[in-house]
């Protein structure tokens, strides 16, 4: 891609939990607000099927082998940040017939026995890979080619870096962690190398999404 600040070593995302964003975030938000396990659900694992069936409360659920996970709504900022980029991907993709982008909430099952179902703020996958038919009601089984996590100011280094780490077990290529508060993106590849993109830097989608580039400064206006 090109980076002008590639960390040149290989790095594991589950270990990256104290990294740049993550030390200047203030740490004024309340604990309850992250992602945590939903105590008033049943206590035994649940699967993806009965994941799907929960109904609808306003909250935002992930699937963490076999454990619940609830989230709330996003904020004001992390909600604008992750239309102008959804937008401007969908838009790009959908003019280059290179496949189709989904928007948070879409669930994708990385894992069966425990399940495991993860949600990004945004997604790509690529034309040749999108589910069939059968597979789209529900939560397909599959890793998106690019993966979006918007990072809000309650969520917990950890927990980011442990959904990072996840997305890329399963075969994504491309993970853009976004912080808005610091207007700084971290890019992962597939290979496990890993950059920070800030300032005039751009995001650019490389072999996964090839001529698609966004400013940060347009990202962030």
């Amino acid at each position: 891609m090109g980076d002008p600040h590639p960390l040149k070593e290989r790095r594991d995302p589950a270990k990256m939990q104290a990294r740049d964003p993550a030390a200047c975030r203030p740490r004024y938000a309340a604990a309850a607000m992250s992602a945590e396990p939903a105590t008033d659900l049943p206590a035994t694992p649940m699967t993806a099927e009965e994941l799907a069936a929960l109904p609808d409360d306003g909250y935002r659920y992930e699937l963490v082998a076999g454990e619940v996970r609830r989230m709330p709504p996003a904020g004001f900022e992390h909600g604008g940040v992750a239309m102008e980029l959804g937008s401007r991907l969908a838009t790009f993709v959908r003019d280059h017939g290179l496949g189709q982008v989904v928007a948070a909430e879409t669930g994708f099952l990385l894992g069966r026995d425990p399940d495991t179902v993860r949600a990004p703020d945004a997604a790509f996958v690529r034309a040749d890979r999108i589910p069939p038919p059968a597979q789209r009601r529900g939560f397909p089984p599959l890793a998106p080619d690019l993966v979006v996590e918007i990072v809000s100011p309650s969520d917990r280094p950890g927990q980011v870096a442990e959904k990072v780490a996840e997305w890329l077990r399963a075969g994504c290529r491309l993970v853009w962690v976004v912080y808005p508060t610091e207007r700084l993106v971290e890019v992962h590849r597939e290979d496990g190398t890993a950059a920070f993109l800030r300032g005039d830097d751009a995001l650019d989608g490389g072999d996964v999404v090839p001529g698609f580039t966004l400013p940060l400064p347009a990202l962030f206006a």
